[in-house]
């Protein structure tokens, strides 16, 4: 299964952070799953990669040709696009599953557009897993609960999102997906 882990690049998060990126890497690789993701050799990207890589995962990095520079070392494959449209495109036509770990505006633009493609035209049924630790994404998923009780929300994806608090839940929720 390819599982697409959307997450900051950011590097010097606290503990808390790097060590959900650390589980959820840990469970790709012993699952004998195959982690897609940014390529970037840093921040959550870097550590979840790396725990994938640790415990004998494959790693497929998606790197856009303005941070090849970037390439994460513990990739076993690089997918390499022109842009980061074409990362995120990528990785949504390739993906069984996606994870959104904590991350900035990048991260909740993967996960919007994650989305969009999948409640445009089609019913899509591939999960997207948020890692809503601390609340991070709180505001996000009340909007998009407040959304599907209006007539601009189109197709029955909006409920794909599943919420997990914690690593344990996140880890629970990827045990019943695969």
């Amino acid at each position: 299964m390819k599982i697409v882990v959307y997450c900051s690049s950011q590097g010097g998060l606290e503990e808390k952070y790097q060590q959900l990126a650390r589980e959820l890497g840990t469970w790709i690789g012993e699952h004998g799953h195959t982690l897609l993701y940014g390529g970037s050799n840093a921040g959550l990207m870097h550590i979840t990669a790396s725990a994938v890589h640790e415990a004998g995962g494959h790693v497929t990095g998606v790197i856009p040709a303005m941070f090849k520079h970037r390439l994460d070392p513990v990739c076993d494959d690089a997918v390499h696009t022109a842009n980061l449209g074409d990362r995120k495109q990528y990785m949504i036509e390739h993906g069984d599953v996606f994870i959104i770990l904590p991350g900035g505006i990048g991260t909740l633009d993967e996960w919007m557009s994650t989305l969009a493609v999948m409640t445009i035209g089609n019913d899509d049924p591939r999960p997207i897993v948020v890692a809503n630790l601390d609340g991070m994404y709180d505001a996000t998923i009340q909007q998009l609960a407040d959304m599907t009780r209006t007539p601009f929300a189109r197709g029955k994806n909006l409920s794909r999102t599943l919420v997990a608090c914690n690593a344990t839940q996140l880890l629970s929720t990827l045990s019943t997906l695969t």
